[in-house]
């Protein structure tokens, strides 16, 4: 007998367990997995790979050497590339008939995201941002006065044409400016 074998399990009562340092039987209902190193091993080369090996680099922060983890910042990542000019189109109309219903917020958000992207949504985001800006000043300055209370809803009408005109220029693929506007943003 050169192979040390473990003592048979000696039967137990159900809902008792084995006295402490003994070895548990192991079970009979599951085969053995010998397709995985066991716990704790290493695990062999190109374990766990389903492709190819990744080329030298991949997945490396860039400037570090090191890849990314905890602690360490994420890759920079620029929001994606160019936009279509269709797209261009339907985000410069939402910039411009956004303002209608959340003031300045929705052209704000989309000058941001689209910034870098595509110079058309920017040149129009940028001039609803501006107009809603100076609408928003308008009407603060004008809620303070009694006689602007009065001015309000004809400077209301009047911003929802503009808005309109703007929003279909947009759809054209035309630039617009609006009338009495402050540059704020570029």
């Amino acid at each position: 007998m050169d192979e040390q074998q473990a003592p048979a399990p000696q039967d137990q009562p159900a809902g008792q367990s084995p006295p402490p340092g003994a070895p548990l039987p192991p079970p009979q209902d599951t085969p053995q997995d010998t397709s995985r190193p066991p716990y704790g091993a290493p695990a062999p080369p190109g374990y766990g790979q389903t492709g190819p090996p990744l080329p030298p680099g991949y997945g490396q922060h860039p400037g570090s050497g090191t890849q990314p983890g905890y602690g360490q910042p994420p890759v920079a990542y620029s929001g994606g590339g160019p936009i279509s000019p269709s797209d261009a189109r339907m985000w410069s109309m939402l910039a411009h008939l956004g303002g209608t219903f959340l003031s300045f917020l929705v052209p704000l958000v989309i000058f941001l995201v689209f910034k870098d992207r595509d110079l058309f949504v920017r040149r129009h985001s940028a001039a609803a941002l501006n107009f809603h800006i100076t609408l928003a000043i308008a009407y603060i300055v004008l809620a303070i006065t009694v006689i602007g209370l009065l001015v309000i809803p004809f400077l209301w009408v009047a911003s929802l044409v503009f808005t309109i005109l703007a929003a279909i220029a947009a759809s054209d693929g035309r630039d617009y400016q609006y009338p009495m506007s402050l540059k704020l943003v570029h």
